[in-house]
């Protein structure tokens, strides 16, 4: 090989590199349509992968109400900081739910409570789930083992981190954002 290849050769291949390297940051694995959630907030829309192995009650019970459109117009009632953002009660209140009955608690996942995971909201009764959720907006390992994990955001983190912030120590947030839409991925045209 000659000099001028040679030149010609390393001057390319941090060119190739790069293009390799975004190829592979970008690709993610193809996700069933059945078991993902396309949330859609005014800001954009947020992509949640469902774990119905994990936790097959719970995911049903998401799927249900927003195949319902029950989630629809929703406030994100409470958001605090560096640690969730709570919406799914129709009443903004945090104390409002579905007509459904509440869920029995699914922990024995193996998942973590990291940035973009979605959990069942409930009150001390760990069998108290029903339609309020939750989404980190930061790791809380405090939390792992004590709420059932249903869902991961998968794309659009950016949008949720977004959503208004509450005052005070119990993040109740005034003129709240609002889910415009919450809808399983294969029933959207």
């Amino acid at each position: 090989m000659n000099r001028r290849t040679l030149i010609a050769r390393l001057a390319v291949a941090p060119l190739l590199m790069e293009a390799s390297m975004s190829e592979h940051a970008t690709a993610q694995p193809k996700l069933d349509p059945e078991n993902t959630i396309d949330l859609d907030l005014t800001y954009g829309r947020v992509v949640i992968e469902l774990f119905p192995d994990l936790a097959p009650k719970t995911v049903e019970r998401i799927k249900t109400l927003a195949r319902e459109g029950f989630y629809d117009n929703t406030p994100f009632h409470r958001v605090i900081e560096g640690f969730m953002a709570q919406g799914g009660d129709p009443t903004g209140t945090g104390t409002g739910g579905s007509k459904l009955p509440d869920l029995a608690a699914e922990f024995t996942n193996k998942r973590r409570f990291l940035r973009g995971t979605c959990g069942m909201a409930r009150t001390s009764d760990p069998n108290s789930g029903n339609s309020q959720f939750y989404i980190m907006l930061a790791p809380a390992p405090h939390l792992d083992g004590q709420y059932t994990i249903w869902g991961q955001v998968v794309q659009g983190m950016d949008f949720v981190d977004k959503l208004k912030r509450g005052a005070g120590g119990s993040g109740i947030v005034q003129n709240p954002d609002r889910i415009v839409h919450m809808r399983v991925a294969a029933d959207v045209k």
